[in-house]
């Protein structure tokens, strides 16, 4: 346990064939990473083959990428997928938009006002989104190479892109979603499993609400409560 009374949290790196794997990925969305759960026994894993997960350690290879914390890496990476599944959605809606009729109308979706509105808004809530992602990111990667050093500033501005990034990106995929209309509902069009993808995106610890109240409290000069940074 650490001084606070938290666990100490370590990745142990050992051979797949020493573990037994159990299949319950049974979900809504994501099915594709198969992040099934495993089991071992009476297995013996020697400390140069762990790595300490919630504290800061002196990189053991030299390339800068082992400056960032596991942490900075999962929600980064999390918010890069929401961003792509976002990307994508809007992108097949707008094809959409040209050819579909809704019933009791006699234009296109995409010459009605509302849904040009709703197109346009949510092309700006992806591309700043992504922008204030990958900017932060380029910014803090040559802050690094520079220094060596990852700050807390540096923690808390990667941890806001990223839950802002995800957020965004749902509410762009249920603009998309609720705007195909029952089109969308079908397995065979592009809808229903991109709604489900970032649903669970969401859903998952690099989409919780309370990354906001942890970043909120570190801009304003207090403590950040909770994880916010491990994983």
């Amino acid at each position: 346990m650490r001084p606070d009374g938290g666990p100490v949290v370590r990745t142990l790196l050992f051979p797949k064939a020493s573990a037994s794997f159990a299949d319950i990925w049974h979900v809504i969305g994501l099915r594709g990473t198969g992040s099934d759960s495993y089991t071992v026994t009476d297995l013996f894993v020697p400390e140069e083959y762990t790595v300490l997960r919630d504290a800061p350690a002196k990189p053991r290879q030299p390339g800068l990428l082992y400056a960032f914390s596991s942490s900075n890496i999962y929600a980064s990476g999390f918010a890069g997928v929401a961003i792509g599944i976002a990307r994508s959605a809007l992108d097949a809606f707008v094809e959409l938009a040209r050819d579909k009729i809704p019933r009791g109308a006699k234009r296109t979706l995409r010459d009605n006002n509302v849904i040009q509105a709703q197109v346009s808004q949510s092309e700006a809530r992806l591309r700043g989104a992504r922008a204030f992602l990958l900017g932060s990111l380029d910014e803090i990667w040559r802050q690094v190479r520079e220094s060596r050093r990852l700050t807390m500033d540096h923690n808390t501005t990667i941890r806001l892109a990223s839950t802002w990034a995800i957020h965004q990106a749902r509410e762009v995929v249920d603009t998309a979603y609720h705007a195909a209309g029952a089109t969308a509902i079908f397995e065979s069009n592009p809808f229903e499993r991109r709604f489900r993808d970032i649903h669970t995106v969401v859903q998952q610890y690099q989409g919780r609400q309370a990354h906001f109240e942890a970043v909120g409290q570190a801009l304003l000069g207090l403590e950040p409560e909770g994880a916010m940074f491990t994983f």
